[in-house]
């Protein structure tokens, strides 16, 4: 397997991206506007697709996006489908938390389309932001 550990950090068009191999915690945090996000997510799917072949026992993925552009949208949904053959291919658990601001009916919504369309267990969680 590559790296245990896939890492970027938060810049202001690109969210912290943290992926822990061995624990099987994977973060993602804060906005997603890359000039081009096909090119930015590159990376880690092909870090995804090892880590498929060979995952922990249980994966969860926190995501927690203040703001993400159309084609992170659709990178977002690639990211989810690569997480379901955690289940399918590495046979582990892999669950989807959602973080969204009680307040942000936008990310709200978002959460809500994905979770209709992603067969991995996914779960929508509110929270307030003072």
């Amino acid at each position: 397997m590559a790296e245990n550990i896939y890492k970027t950090e938060q810049s202001p068009k690109t969210p912290l991206i943290t992926f822990d191999a061995t624990t099987g915690k994977f973060e993602l945090k804060g906005k997603s506007i890359p000039e081009n996000s096909v090119i930015f997510y590159k990376p880690l799917f092909e870090w995804l697709d090892n880590y498929i072949l060979k995952p922990a026992p249980q994966t969860i993925l926190t995501i927690q996006l203040d703001y993400f552009n159309t084609s992170s949208s659709k990178c977002i949904v690639d990211l989810f489908k690569k997480f379901e053959n955690i289940s399918k291919v590495g046979g582990a658990e892999a669950e989807i938390n959602w973080l969204y601001n009680e307040d942000d009916e936008d990310m709200q919504e978002a959460g809500e389309d994905y979770q209709s369309i992603i067969k991995t267990k996914f779960n929508l969680v509110s929270f307030h932001k003072p």
